[in-house]
C-alpha cells in the first residue's frame, strides 16, 4: 500500500491554527501548467495567496489540491493549486507556519512511487522590513521627537526559503 503524504494534512492543520488564532493564512505557491491562478500576479514563477475565510469563497483543501474562488482587482477568479506546488503556508501577521519543497510534475503517479519525503519543518522567517521605505529627505520635519532612536521597521512579512 502506498504511503499517504502528510503535506495536505499539515496544510489543513496550519490553516486551522491560523484561523483559530485570529491570523490570516497565506499560501506561497510555485506556479506551473497544472496551477490555475491569475498569471498577471505571478512573479518569478511564484504567487502568494490570501486563503482566509474573508478572502475566499468555497475553499476546499483536499489531499490532491486546494481550490477556491477569490477576487483579484474586483473580478472573481477560480483558483486551483495542486498540493505538490505549495511551498509554504504561514500567518501573515507573524510569519509563523511551515515551508515545503514543491514537487512539481507529480500530480498523478502512474507507477508506484518511492515513499514521499516528510515535509520540511523549517520555521518560516519572522516579518522583515518593507522595501518600500521613504528616503530620508521625504520625512516630515513635523514628526515628533523620538529621542534619537531609529524608526522601527515594519511592513508586510516576507517569506525567505532556506535550503
Amino acid at each position: 500500500m502506498a504511503d499517504i503524504s502528510t503535506k495536505p494534512y499539515m496544510l489543513r492543520a496550519i490553516y486551522e491554527w491560523c484561523t483559530d488564532s485570529g491570523y490570516t493564512p497565506y499560501l506561497a505557491v510555485k506556479v506551473d501548467a497544472a496551477t490555475t491562478v491569475p498569471m498577471e500576479y505571478v512573479k518569478k514563477g511564484e504567487i502568494v495567496l490570501n486563503i482566509s475565510f474573508g478572502a475566499t469563497s468555497g475553499l476546499k483543501m483536499d489531499n490532491d489540491s486546494i481550490r477556491f474562488h477569490a477576487r483579484f482587482g474586483g473580478v472573481s477568479r477560480e483558483i486551483f493549486v495542486p498540493v505538490n506546488n505549495v511551498m509554504a503556508i504561514y500567518a501573515n501577521e507573524n510569519g509563523q507556519g511551515m515551508a515545503f519543497e514543491p514537487q512539481l510534475g507529480q500530480q498523478e503517479p502512474s507507477a508506484p512511487a518511492p515513499a514521499p519525503s516528510a515535509p520540511t519543518l523549517a520555521p518560516v522567517p519572522s516579518p522583515a522590513p518593507s522595501f518600500e521605505s521613504r528616503p530620508a529627505d521625504t520625512v516630515s520635519q513635523d514628526a515628533p521627537d523620538d529621542g534619537g532612536e531609529p524608526p522601527k521597521k515594519g511592513g508586510r512579512p516576507t517569506l525567505t526559503r532556506i535550503k
